[in-house]
């Protein structure tokens, strides 16, 4: 069994649960962390490399915020495209998602406007915490032996 994907999995639940039940935190889930919670799963676990694409995310998000609240339209929509493409080549974010994610504030429709490139970015911290947490679970499980243990059950071979 994957750990990271049960956590994960986990977590992007928690967060759709608490954009539902509490009224404020409604921009807190965003389709766009199942393609950046996939994303962090398929690569090595590096924080500089993950950090860098949250904090390209974060950037991007405040830009198509900012573009939004000067003037909601489709001009706005394609400068924020332009430029967040721009930058994702610029500094190799190497994230498609991050270009979704500067889209949120035009279709949300939220009362809090600037609380999405907030939401955007707890998120994700909070997604790379996760990540964290099953990395060092998958590590104790490995070298506990219950892993061993488990699949000797799951196999009914006998324990060495």
């Amino acid at each position: 069994m994957n750990i990271k994907i049960v956590v994960i999995c986990t977590y992007i639940a928690f967060i759709y649960w608490l954009s539902l039940h509490v009224p404020f935190l409604d921009t807190l889930f965003f389709p766009t962390v199942g393609a950046f919670s996939f994303l962090f799963i398929t690569r090595s676990f590096r924080f500089s490399e993950i950090g860098k694409i949250t904090v390209g995310a974060s950037v991007s998000c405040v830009l198509g915020t900012l573009l939004f609240s000067m003037y909601p339209s489709s001009i706005s929509l394609f400068v924020n495209v332009l430029l967040t493409i721009w930058m994702i080549k610029k500094f190799k974010w190497n994230a498609p998602p991050i270009v979704a994610v500067s889209l949120i504030p035009f279709f949300s429709h939220s009362t809090h406007l600037w609380f999405i490139p907030v939401s955007v970015c707890a998120v994700l911290l909070g997604l790379m915490l996760f990540l964290y947490v099953a990395e060092r679970l998958e590590k104790i499980w490995a070298e506990s032996g219950i892993a061993k243990f488990g699949m000797n059950l799951l196999t009914g071979s006998k324990a060495e």
